[in-house]
């Protein structure tokens, strides 16, 4: 099972130089993939959690891609509905070629109506633009003479039976975010059911998870994937593995957007979990 870090590439302790150091850090301690976010417009209710500055995931990317030299890079979530699908096609399919093979692109529905609006786009529209997008990048990919041979890993986020079925018809993986692990349990029984009903094989299983590394034990039906002492958090990853996650990404952003200019207890809650994978 591979491990990633969502990285902030937000808030006011980010720049150019703390990305890198993000970057050397998860490269440095082994884990496997990194990713970043997406916003666009940091509208008021973006702001509120994910304040500016905000790098954009493609640009952010692309720049760490020539700074690191194995880790997977990839989007947790790129916001569907805010780009263009052959815009979106034709980034990520670049970027996969500059890096060497190395993105994943997770997709999302977002949920920022101000952020929807300043963009002009539907929030109401966001189900059916996401679908659409992920079809267009199907029929976009197809053309190797323009494309070349684009096999970017796919992960579709979101619960909802609209989500579900979207992962089936167009993902590689399932990428729920920051759950318990009954929810993330119940889910997957959902998925398997919602791939036989669409006659499809069951996708990957690809989960964020939190990274919040507590000095006592919290209450197992009060504590989300993630988050306790040590030995919980271990107990997490191995339950996530046996329920056949091939790859799980830890979040160590807690949402206060002040965690972003000490980056160190994060760093050290990583480094912990990596001295014990």
């Amino acid at each position: 099972m591979e491990i990633g870090v969502n990285v902030p590439n937000f808030g006011p302790g980010t720049n150019p130089a703390r990305l890198r150091d993000w970057a050397q850090v998860v490269e440095g301690l082994g884990y496997d993939l990194l990713m970043v976010s997406d916003h666009v417009a940091i509208t008021e209710d973006v702001a509120a959690q994910y304040p500016a500055p905000f790098y954009e995931p493609f640009t952010t990317l692309s720049w760490l891609a020539g700074i690191t030299q194995r880790v997977k890079l990839g989007t947790t979530v790129l916001i569907a509905p805010y780009r263009h699908p052959l815009l979106v096609a034709r980034m990520a399919a670049n970027l996969d070629q500059l890096s060497g093979g190395r993105l994943v692109l997770g997709v999302g529905v977002g949920w920022a109506r101000q952020e929807f609006e300043a963009l002009g786009a539907r929030l109401e529209d966001r189900g059916r633009d996401t679908d659409r997008m992920l079809a267009e990048l199907q029929r976009a990919w197809a053309d190797k003479a323009d494309y070349g041979d684009v096999m970017i890993p796919i992960w579709v986020g979101g619960a909802s039976p609209a989500a579900l079925r979207r992962t089936v018809r167009f993902g590689t993986a399932w990428h729920p975010l920051r759950q318990r692990l009954d929810q993330l349990r119940a889910g997957l029984d959902r998925l398997r059911t919602t791939a036989a009903s669409l006659d499809q094989p069951v996708p990957r299983f690809a989960p964020r998870i939190l990274l919040r590394l507590t000095p006592d034990p919290l209450p197992d039906d009060e504590r989300i994937a993630g988050e306790g002492s040590l030995e919980q958090v271990l107990a997490d990853l191995d339950v996530l593995r046996e329920l056949g996650a091939q790859s799980v990404v830890l979040d160590p952003f807690e949402g206060d957007p002040a965690e972003t200019e000490r980056p160190e207890v994060a760093w050290q809650a990583l480094a912990t979990i990596a001295a014990h994978r």
